[in-house]
């Protein structure tokens, strides 16, 4: 394992996953914060598919101080799926991220060929009103909005919604991922709202997702703006580089192909950063 490099000093990771958990992991999350402690990360923000990680977060936060764990609900069917009753108590007890639904989702079942799934459109590509419900809860409460795998059209609908509300920070879910690929020009229109950004995923470009080449994130990137993104790495399987590891390889890549130090900070420290409302350190040892 090479050096760490400096800039991972900092960085904040908002997607990992650990144990407990139905699916394998690495990691239980008290191991993965000890990980991300290690390497002097800020934060991390711990995502299930199943449930609710904020008051495992709380906990792990207790007996690893010295780096800041965050969680947040994804809205599948096994939290009720559209459900503003969990929403709110995820948000009174400190959420930084709620989800619509990703392996629950319409758009992903059908991916994966399968009937049924949760929409937040209706049939005429409105916005449900329990979504709206939704949205008006995150307005103002500093709880990020993640899209999770939703299909184009259901993430404009959602995102329009949004900016119009105001005070809803809304965080596209792998956009390079093929079940919610977005292309350039819609990364562009979802960007021109103002209070969008992209979350682009390490895992990605793993066997786990198709091995998604470097190239089409790094040239989104470019096309989009530095300022739109955020480096997460989505890792936590036990076939996967350790999140800490990936972050780094993440880094490393992006320097190798020309983004400077000070484009991988903004992106891996000040943008994550400024969704989860943390101030950052402007000094950074050389």
């Amino acid at each position: 394992m090479t050096k760490l490099p400096d800039f991972l000093e900092g960085a904040v990771d908002l997607h990992v996953h650990s144990a407990p958990d139905v699916d394998v992991r690495r990691f239980n999350d008290i191991e993965l914060a000890r990980e991300a402690a290690r390497a002097r990360m800020s934060a991390i923000l711990i995502k299930s598919h199943q449930n609710s990680t904020v008051e495992r977060a709380w906990l792990v936060s207790q007996w690893i101080p010295e780096v800041r764990v965050f969680g947040g609900l994804v809205l599948n069917e096994t939290v009720g799926g559209l459900n503003p009753a969990a929403v709110q108590l995820a948000v009174k007890m400190g959420a930084k991220q709620v989800w619509m639904p990703t392996r629950s989702a319409r758009n992903h079942r059908r991916y994966e060929g399968l009937p049924g799934g949760i929409s937040v459109v209706d049939e005429h590509g409105r916005l449900l009103r329990v979504a709206e419900e939704i949205l008006q809860i995150l307005a103002g409460s500093g709880c990020i909005l993640g899209t999770g795998h939703l299909s184009q059209a259901e993430t404009f609908a959602l995102t329009d919604r949004a900016c119009a509300l105001g005070g809803v920070r809304v965080l596209v879910t792998h956009p390079e991922w093929a079940p919610t690929f977005y292309s350039v020009e819609q990364q562009k229109a979802l960007a021109a709202h103002g209070n969008v950004m992209f979350e682009r995923c390490f895992v990605s470009t793993t066997h786990r997702c198709g091995f998604v080449p470097f190239e089409t994130i790094e040239r989104a990137i470019m096309d989009t703006g530095v300022e739109h993104t955020v480096l997460s790495t989505d890792l936590g399987q036990p076939d996967t580089p350790p999140p800490v590891e990936g972050l780094r390889r993440y880094a490393e890549r992006l320097r190798s192909t020309g983004f400077s130090v000070e484009d991988v900070r903004q992106m891996m420290q000040a943008n994550p950063a400024r969704l989860l409302g943390e101030k950052t350190d402007d000094h950074h040892p050389t």
